[in-house]
């Protein structure tokens, strides 16, 4: 089977998407096929592993665990069934404190914390589409990185509602209730070269 294979208009479950066995990767919002972009580029991926380290070292030995694309996040909206959940996503990175949400296949259930890094052919499916589907789902931070810029937002559920922070710039330090204790220097995520 292929992509083109699959009819763009039909509505699929993760049920559908975990029988797909094409080359390429795709997401599915709400039961639509959104074809993920090519390959990350050179720099995008410079600021994934640096990301990836800063939280992966302060995680070392804590309950909290976090994984980076390709890895599934399962949406469920009424039920856990593979043929009722309609929402499947990669982020770039995810925090996942709950270990009852994690699985042979990925996470079922909002992480804790999503970080995504754009770039042009992303971004209105990561600041429109799952912007509405973390803020739905109760995922308590969503951190937008914007490589060309080097700056970062950070999205804070309250009351059920997204709060955006200032724009954080290479100064600044990054700090999260969510991971009590975390310190993460911004400097050195957009940092040249490592």
């Amino acid at each position: 089977m292929k992509l083109a294979d699959l009819d763009v208009d039909e509505i699929y479950s993760y049920y559908d998407y975990f029988q797909w066995k094409f080359e390429e990767r795709v997401e599915l919002i709400k039961g639509k096929i959104f074809k993920m972009s090519p390959a990350a580029n050179y720099y995008h991926q410079l600021l994934a592993g640096r990301l990836h380290r800063e939280i992966s070292n302060f995680l070392h030995k804590k309950p909290c665990k976090v994984f980076f694309a390709p890895f599934d996040v399962r949406f469920p909206r009424k039920s856990n069934d593979d043929k009722e959940i309609y929402t499947v996503l990669q982020p770039d990175l995810c925090i996942i404190c709950d270990p009852s949400k994690l699985d042979k296949r990925g996470c079922i259930g909002a992480p804790d914390i999503v970080i995504e890094i754009l770039s042009p052919s992303n971004n209105t499916r990561d600041l429109k589409y799952k912007y509405d589907i973390y803020e739905q789902s109760g995922v308590k931070e969503y951190w937008v990185v914007f490589p060309e810029e080097r700056t970062m937002l950070v999205y804070t559920l309250t009351s059920g509602t997204y709060i955006a922070s200032r724009f954080k710039m290479k100064e600044d330090i990054i700090t999260t209730p969510v991971l009590p204790g975390f310190i993460m220097q911004l400097a050195d995520i957009f940092q040249e070269e490592d």
